[in-house]
């Protein structure tokens, strides 16, 4: 096992314009930093609003090892705030869900709003005057920046940063797109979580959600005799092909990446399977609810989005075609848990909706016929990494002919590696003291 190098190395001496040392997925040194200084600086999502549609409701979530509730208050608002008591600091909520109202802290009793000020303190004679209970600090604090874009809730820990919508920049598009699918303006995700944990490093996840390299070799299990996968969505007789031969290979390269000079977003091209028409009734009901929602123009693309999956650093990738959000959950430097939403569209067909589901229980469940292979590899990365092998990682594929546009923003075709560069680029970025 190579030794513990964080004291031996400067962080910008850990990425290097094609690569990153290996210690970045297996040091607890690093990951320690990385939970301090990339989850406290970035804009972390945390949450859809449809989540906790009504007064009370609430959810748990981590930002990092910080664990957070978010919340829908009386006055409608949905707030995020520290799940913690201000009395001696134990975690309030431990359900992944419920309705509280209030919040009751089960070691002293003390109760919050949802909204998390204080309401009310047990037995406080005992406390005479030595405790001013208007204090703000004595309740479960907000975060001090939360931001909702379309239903998407984002916060962040760093009073000093940028807006939500600098922060996402042309990455928010992904979720104009999907919401834009919707036929009335918005998307539910409310029909249960897919959660799971694997036997690796956090960053595995996220930067294999846009990497096209791996898809012909890692995924070759799912095809059929014909080079065909199996159909993801109702009226299609098969999905993509993703051999590494022939037209399926040119086409997979022809794709779009893209990645951002500053924050690290990434996406990648449309699948082809996306190009197909389609003549199921549910789905031409569909077609006809959002004609008199867009031009044609935008409604051409809303129906054929030219992004398969685009990634926001550091914790959420949002999937087109089987469409899903799913966030990244550090629990240690070689464990990560795992959630996965259905995205779903309110206003559709019903069973339209349930084709969603039906396709992201096939593609990103725990058993399922994609993602099993993905934590398989991130399993077997995160063992080969402890090998006395190269100490470098190597993401050069395509360096050579990465285009950068005027605001910095990098793009390349197809199979490049582009996108996890650009991740690094923002890893090394919020890791810099």
């Amino acid at each position: 096992m190579m030794d513990s190098i964080s004291q031996q190395l400067d962080i910008e001496m850990l990425v290097r314009a094609d690569s990153v040392h290996r210690s970045v997925y297996t040091d607890a040194t690093i990951f320690d930093l990385e939970m301090d200084r990339i989850f406290g600086r970035a804009w972390v999502y945390v949450g859809h609003d449809s989540e906790v549609p009504d007064p009370g409701d609430y959810v748990t979530r981590t930002m990092g090892k910080r664990p957070v509730i978010m919340s829908r208050h009386t006055d409608g608002e949905v707030y995020v705030i520290h799940n913690s008591c201000g009395h001696r600091g134990a975690k309030v909520c431990v359900e992944a869900r419920g309705n509280a109202q209030p919040f009751r802290c089960p070691y002293h009793g003390w109760t919050f709003k949802t909204n998390g000020v204080l309401e009310a303190v047990s037995m406080p004679r005992g406390y005479g005057d030595s405790l001013d209970l208007s204090n703000p600090g004595l309740g479960m604090r907000r975060l001090p920046n939360v931001g909702n874009y379309r239903g998407f809730v984002f916060a962040c820990l760093d009073e000093n940063t940028v807006s939500l919508e600098d922060w996402l920049g042309p990455a928010r598009n992904s979720i104009d797109d999907i919401v834009d699918r919707s036929p009335s303006g918005k998307v539910l995700l409310n029909a249960g979580i897919h959660r799971y944990v694997f036997r690796g490093n956090w960053k595995f996840q996220l930067e294999n959600t846009v990497d096209m390299y791996h898809v012909p070799f890692s995924h070759e299990s799912t095809l059929s005799p014909q080079g065909h996968q199996f159909s993801r969505r109702r009226g299609d007789d098969a999905g993509s092909t993703i051999s590494d031969e022939g037209r399926a290979a040119e086409r997979w390269e022809k794709r779009e990446a893209w990645g951002a000079a500053e924050h690290g977003h990434s996406y990648t091209g449309h699948q082809p399977v996306a190009d197909k028409k389609r003549e199921d009734p549910a789905y031409l009901s569909y077609v006809e609810s959002l004609k008199d929602k867009h031009s044609p123009e935008r409604l051409a693309e809303v129906l054929a989005p030219r992004r398969h999956n685009t990634a926001f650093y550091p914790n959420m990738s949002l999937q087109a075609l089987n469409q899903h959000v799913r966030v990244i959950c550090p629990i240690a430097v070689d464990r990560t848990e795992i959630l996965v939403w259905p995205v779903l569209f309110e206003g559709a067909p019903e069973e339209m909706n349930r084709d969603i589901i039906r396709g992201l229980n096939v593609t990103h469940s725990a058993a399922s016929l994609i993602q099993t292979d993905d934590l398989e590899n991130f399993h077997r990365c995160q063992m080969g990494a402890n090998a006395e092998n190269s100490e470098w990682v190597w993401f050069a594929r395509g360096a050579d002919t990465d285009q950068t546009d005027n605001h910095g923003n990098v793009t390349n075709t197809g199979t490049g590696e582009l996108p996890q560069r650009a991740q690094f680029k923002a890893w090394a970025r919020l890791m810099t003291p």
